[in-house]
């Protein structure tokens, strides 16, 4: 059921999609501010006006080295995989089963942005990727918004910012324990109030749900005829880590090959992922996804070299005591 409506969702506009050359991935020390005050978010003016970045998980540092606040998640044990009275799981979810986080772990505050991005390329040498687009529109003319989350990332791209910024990707259990915060349901709050998706990210409201029903050609009008799109990172409500976005906006890249059986076997304690296969995994679901999909439980696989006007990341690190 979730693949299905993916598919939907990842040839949204989509002209852009193309494969990347491989860049050199740079893992340097890390460089984190030691500042442990928990104040506003770094944006670009009009992203997070007059919010405070409040977490329970611990404290919130920022890293000099791409500018953007990053929230201590502590270690602990939680449910992975289809939550309770969820119908919207596939086979990939399941078995629901109990995972132990033994350290805990930095998480960036919000997905990593446009204006984060630049700085890696600036100091890396490499180049912006082609600008996101819809079916001919521009939905971050030049990448002038520094405020949204940086999108047409491949994975090698989010791996080789994260080693840049002095961290890594997070795995996919570290990803859903961070996402959940703490709670069991589907959802961490409701979806109106946390996250971006297809019924709320235009100017007008959608029934994704109906037109659910519709071809496929006709959803993406639909969507791109609202003017649906990304929106500035932590304008929606955090979760209980001070987590913003984790559901919706973009989906993310996180660091675990895909296995849609992995969880079968998966060890309780620190599941790293299948050591190999020919997929990465993606988790969160994104602007243009019907409710349904933008779940906590949700994932799927996509290959590494896959890039998309929906799909971003954020940074995970270990260097940082508490």
């Amino acid at each position: 059921m979730l693949r299905q409506f993916l598919n939907v969702s990842f040839y949204v506009p989509y002209g852009l999609i193309t494969a990347l050359a491989l860049g050199v991935l740079v893992f340097p020390s890390a460089v984190w501010s030691q500042d442990t005050k928990v104040a506003g978010l770094h944006a670009p003016a009009g992203a997070l006006a007059g919010q405070e970045a409040q977490s329970s998980g611990g404290a919130v540092k920022e890293n000099p080295k791409d500018g953007l606040k990053y929230v201590w998640i502590p270690s602990g044990k939680f449910t992975m995989g289809c939550s309770p009275d969820d119908s919207g799981c596939d086979a990939g979810e399941r078995p629901a089963h109990s995972v132990t986080i033994s350290k805990g772990f930095w998480l960036g505050q919000t997905e990593v942005t446009v204006a984060a991005y630049k700085h890696f390329v600036t100091a890396s040498g490499k180049q912006m990727p082609l600008e996101p687009s819809s079916s001919g529109k521009q939905l971050n003319p030049g990448w002038g918004d520094g405020a949204m989350p940086m999108v047409n990332v491949t994975w090698y791209d989010a791996q080789a910012y994260c080693g840049w910024a002095g961290g890594r990707l997070p795995t996919e259990a570290e990803w859903e324990y961070a996402a959940r915060g703490g709670t069991t349901p589907a959802t961490y709050g409701d979806l109106d109030a946390i996250a971006w998706f297809a019924d709320n990210s235009g100017i007008k409201r959608l029934d994704s749900g109906k037109l659910a029903g519709d071809d496929h050609i006709s959803f993406l009008t639909a969507l791109n005829d609202n003017g649906n799109n990304t929106h500035h990172v932590g304008m929606k409500r955090p979760n209980a880590f001070g987590l913003y976005d984790i559901l919706g906006n973009v989906w993310e890249w996180v660091n675990d090959w895909y296995d849609p059986g992995y969880y079968q076997n998966s060890p309780p304690q620190d599941p790293p992922g299948p050591p190999n296969a020919q997929l990465r995994v993606i988790r969160g679901g994104s602007w243009n996804d019907f409710p349904w999909v933008v779940r906590v439980s949700a994932r799927q696989g996509v290959f590494p070299a896959y890039l998309n006007t929906n799909l971003g990341f954020r940074c995970a690190g270990d260097m940082l005591a508490r």
